[in-house]
């Protein structure tokens, strides 16, 4: 692997005279001319040059376009924009190679930028503009939109500043989109995003998180329709969402891998039934203080695997127990669910843990579910369980007792109580 160092100084920017100076570290570029290029690339503004094997490089003009977006590909998004206005044949092998941009960094005139830069670098496949605080307009995305149609990947979150119009420019302009973040970007409409779905059906990652007007059952019927490959949907406080949008995605979005309902208060166990239903592929589900979930829906996922090993699902593998059905779980301050139903969900899904750094069931404030646990290992079969694996158990159904302390009747006494400290202690074994 190279290591390079790259030295920019333009010290005469009519004639473009720029010295330059790569420090190859160690490793190696591989074959072909790159190599010889490589070992002769000690350039002066004087237009010396280089001895050795290989070519010779008289000025900057010969440096090779794939070894200068080698070395670009080096550095920071900052130096990439200074490099671009270096000289015009960097600027235009740039515009020619570039893929990737993120101009998070900027904290001040991030819409100015953006107007400026994007025109330079229609290659663009991922973009990143998220924000600190509220910068960009619409005519920044509509500039995006007029000439980044290659885009696949674009981040736009916290722009509260937005309106319909940039959905719509994405959709005329961006139909290639596959991930999309409007998280926080509460000025848009359900029915812009209808539109946008319409044009950009190769979505396979939605991040609409506190899209409180997009996000309605509306929007969610649109999107099923639309967007049948989608595998990952955030959908995390937006209270407009009901079963009736759920239930749409489970049927018109099959592949769903990950779905975040975190917040979706009117969500009953009829979402999550139809989920378990329709989503096979189904690994990440969020139903944080989703307080209308019951047993009822629990027992339904867990049947889920037991259709799954029967081979219901004709499309999908005979993988291993490890690869298949749900891998995390957010269940917390869903307090009407009982431990039995809960730990049906456990054995059925091996790939849940409840031990330290693999907590992907998560049961905080749910003081009724302390005695729920899942096992350390990954196997299907209840193994032993490890000294650290007890140990992290207690710890986290001490901070769910914590958790929850204020909203129960226990006492500071009974949380000291060394009786009760060892009936928490077997209740993480058995």
């Amino acid at each position: 692997m190279w290591c390079l160092v790259l030295l920019i100084s333009a010290t005469n920017r009519k004639h473009h005279n720029v010295v330059y100076e790569v420090d190859m570290i160690s490793g190696g570029l591989g074959s072909g001319d790159l190599e010889a290029w490589f070992q002769n690339l000690m350039l002066s503004a004087g237009g010396e040059k280089s001895e050795g094997k290989g070519a010779a490089m008289a000025g900057w003009k010969d440096l090779p376009m794939e070894l200068l977006l080698r070395i670009i590909s080096l550095l920071d998004d900052r130096m990439v924009i200074v490099a671009s206005a270096v000289c015009t044949g960097w600027r235009d092998s740039l515009c020619l190679g570039l893929t990737n941009l993120s101009l998070s960094w900027c904290k001040n005139n991030m819409n100015s930028l953006v107007q400026s830069l994007v025109p330079k670098f229609t290659k663009l496949q991922v973009l990143t503009l998220r924000q600190d605080r509220p910068q960009l307009e619409d005519i920044a995305v509509e500039t995006v939109a007029n000439y980044c149609h290659d885009l696949r990947d674009l981040d736009l979150s916290k722009s509260f500043r937005l309106t319909d119009r940039s959905l719509h420019a994405l959709a005329h302009g961006c139909p290639r989109l596959t991930k999309l973040n409007i998280s926080g970007c509460s000025a848009f409409s359900d029915s812009a995003l209808a539109y946008l779905t319409d044009y950009c059906r190769n979505l396979k990652n939605l991040n609409l998180c506190g899209c409180v007007r997009a996000a309605t059952d509306s929007a969610l019927q649109a999107i099923a329709y639309n967007c049948g490959q989608l595998q990952t949907l955030i959908l995390g406080w937006c209270e407009g969402v009901s079963d009736n949008g759920v239930t749409s995605l489970a049927v018109g979005c099959p592949d769903l891998r990950a779905l975040d309902l975190c917040g979706c208060v009117l969500i009953t166990d009829e979402s999550v039934i139809a989920l378990a239903n329709g989503c096979p592929r189904l690994r990440s589900l969020g139903l944080y203080y989703c307080k209308n979930i019951t047993d009822r829906a629990m027992y339904s996922l867990a049947n889920s695997r037991v259709k799954s090993k029967h081979g219901l699902w004709g499309s999908m593998q005979n993988n291993s127990d490890e690869k298949e059905g749900l891998m995390n779980l957010n269940i917390s301050q869903c307090t009407a669910l009982t431990p039995p139903a809960v730990q049906a969900v456990c054995d059925s899904f091996p790939a849940l843990h409840t031990c330290p750094e693999r907590h992907s069931l998560i049961i905080s404030g749910c003081l009724n579910l302390t005695s729920v646990h899942c096992a350390c290992a990954v196997q299907a079969q209840r193994v032993s369980f490890s000294a650290d694996c007890l140990v992290g158990s207690l710890i986290l159904t001490l901070a769910n007792f914590c958790d929850s302390y204020f909203e129960s009747d226990i006492s500071i006494s009974t949380l000291l109580d060394p009786i009760w400290i060892l009936s928490m202690v077997w209740s993480c074994i058995f």
